[in-house]
């Protein structure tokens, strides 16, 4: 089922879902779904899996120049929505990112996914490589979100690459990223507001955003979007806080603000324990707010570490 039907037949309730991580290359199966079963009495309807572009990391020769060698640190995300649909029969939603892939390999993992049954999927552009300053994309492959986008549009019409005749479509519902306190590449947040809109004029079907810690930021960017025509779903992303380098990393990382009250709450922390407190009360609190206004989703980046999640969820369905 797609995601906006599960939402329409939600009538008005808040719904939970989450997103989980790839484990790193070695670990099992079981990793996913020991990060999985102690959320499910929430009764997710679906789950994002993320996906990791290669990373790169420098061999010395013998003859002492370093070799540049791609590494692949996290299985694959198709083989993670198989497993979850078949241990769960829970829709799982796979991102699709431009980094690292050409149009063959991303027209391969969409026809895998479309075997599979999967319907969702979350367009992204994905970040740049660790080592690197900016975002570069594959040789043959996209740029943007937006172009990633026609080639699942073009899909969805039968239209596939080096083919005369059009297939059979696949019947991926497209949700995309938004940013409440703007991507930071983006020169300014009305700037960011017309990428967005093009990506739901191209058809995206829901937003989810960014994280967030102060819900004025959210009320404001979905306030942004109406009245800009932008009437999709807007699905709120939360974040709770475990540890007390979150203070610094997180601003850092992913260019949000975090309010001077958390931030005092976390300064009178002594360890990491009483930051985790700290941060599950917060995200507590800012879900009660988010329910009472009646966002459509509750939707919380697990990192894969569900105990925490799962006494928020606790505290909330």
């Amino acid at each position: 089922m797609k995601v906006t039907e599960h939402i329409k037949n939600a009538e008005g309730k808040t719904l939970f879902s989450f997103e989980i991580l790839p484990p790193v290359k070695g670990e099992s199966v079981q990793s996913i779904f020991d990060a999985i079963d102690p959320l499910m009495e929430f009764k997710p309807p679906f789950i994002d899996v993320t996906y990791h572009r290669e990373e790169y990391m420098y061999k010395k020769r013998e003859n002492g120049l370093l070799e540049k060698v791609t590494t692949r640190k996290r299985p694959g995300t198709v083989g993670i929505c198989a497993a979850i649909l078949n241990k769960y029969g829970i829709d799982p939603v796979p991102h699709i990112i431009c980094g690292g892939f050409n149009k063959e390999e991303t027209e391969n993992a969409l026809i895998d996914l479309d075997f599979l049954g999967v319907e969702n999927i979350l367009v992204l552009r994905g970040d740049a490589i660790k080592s690197e300053g900016r975002f570069e994309p594959d040789p043959d492959g996209h740029s943007y979100a937006t172009e990633l986008m026609d080639q699942v549009n073009e899909l969805n019409q039968g239209i596939y690459l080096h083919e005369e005749v059009t297939r059979n479509p696949t019947n991926f519902s497209i949700g995309v990223a938004g940013y409440p306190e703007k991507h930071f590449e983006a020169p300014s947040l009305k700037s960011d507001m017309k990428y967005l809109k093009q990506k739901v004029e191209k058809g995206a079907d829901y937003i989810v955003t960014q994280m967030f810690f102060d819900n004025k930021k959210y009320f404001d960017f979905v306030d942004k979007c109406r009245s800009n025509g932008i009437d999709v779903p807007i699905i709120p992303g939360l974040k709770p806080i475990t540890t007390l380098k979150h203070m610094n990393i997180l601003p850092s990382i992913f260019h949000v603000d975090l309010p001077d009250d958390l931030v005092d709450a976390l300064d009178k922390c002594k360890d990491n324990a009483g930051a985790r407190e700290v941060g599950i009360e917060w995200a507590i609190q800012q879900s009660k707010e988010l329910m009472e206004a009646g966002v459509p989703v509750l939707h919380y980046y697990t990192m894969s570490k569900s105990q925490v999640v799962r006494r928020i969820a606790e505290a909330l369905f």
